[in-house]
């Protein structure tokens, strides 16, 4: 058998040098094929995604509708069997959000948004107790009261929102055996204009308790 001479050693391999030589050549390919299957595997999870993307139907998700209060307040005064407030919307307003909430006093609430930079609730404390409003404004206190469409209201100015969770200002009347309360960070204009809304059901509510 012929010896393979090697250039760069001028002499036939050894058997230990030629084993050395084929176990290299091997793990060489080895990692090179590794590496190409990792490359492949890479494009090819590449491509997937590109066709999910492109897969995806494009375009803007459709609005949540806004709460139809005048429905759900006669649901609730007909499940509750009480007449429960249901104020017309101010024009340019919206409604995000109408429910009963609270703990140891339940509140029909309905969340308006007369702009882009505030928002005011309009809140139905049934049967409340005297310290409702003030628990609820996280002890504001009055500075007055405000007479609008012959309702007299008393008054939260609060100069540290921060104070108060982040309650402005705030209005509040007795309805009866409830207490209405409007609160938020609208203007006192804006608060106004929603307690406007509201007289014709005030004094219906007043009359109920009579």
């Amino acid at each position: 058998m012929t010896e393979r001479i090697v250039a760069e050693l001028g002499r036939a391999e050894t058997p230990q040098e030629t084993a050395d030589r084929k176990a290299e050549s091997s793990r060489a390919y080895r990692s090179s094929k590794t590496f190409r299957n990792l490359l492949a595997a890479l494009l090819a999870t590449m491509a997937i995604v590109v066709v999910v993307v492109l897969a995806v139907p494009r375009g803007q998700l459709a609005a949540t509708p806004a709460p139809d209060v005048a429905a759900l307040a006669q649901s609730l005064s007909a499940s509750m069997n009480r007449a429960v407030i249901a104020p017309a919307t101010p024009t340019g307003w919206t409604v995000n959000q109408a429910q009963v909430e609270g703990d140891s006093v339940s509140a029909w609430t309905i969340v308006y948004v007369p702009d882009s930079a505030g928002y005011l609730r309009a809140a139905q404390g049934f049967d409340a107790d005297s310290g409702w409003v003030v628990r609820t404004l996280s002890g504001a206190a009055s500075d007055g009261t405000l007479a609008i469409d012959g309702i007299d209201w008393t008054r939260y100015d609060i100069s540290d929102p921060s104070k108060a969770g982040n309650v402005s200002y705030a209005l509040a009347t007795s309805a009866g055996k409830d207490t209405i309360l409007l609160y938020g960070t609208a203007t006192a204009a804006q608060t106004a204009e929603l307690a406007q809304n509201l007289t014709a059901q005030i004094r219906t509510l007043r009359e109920a308790a009579q």
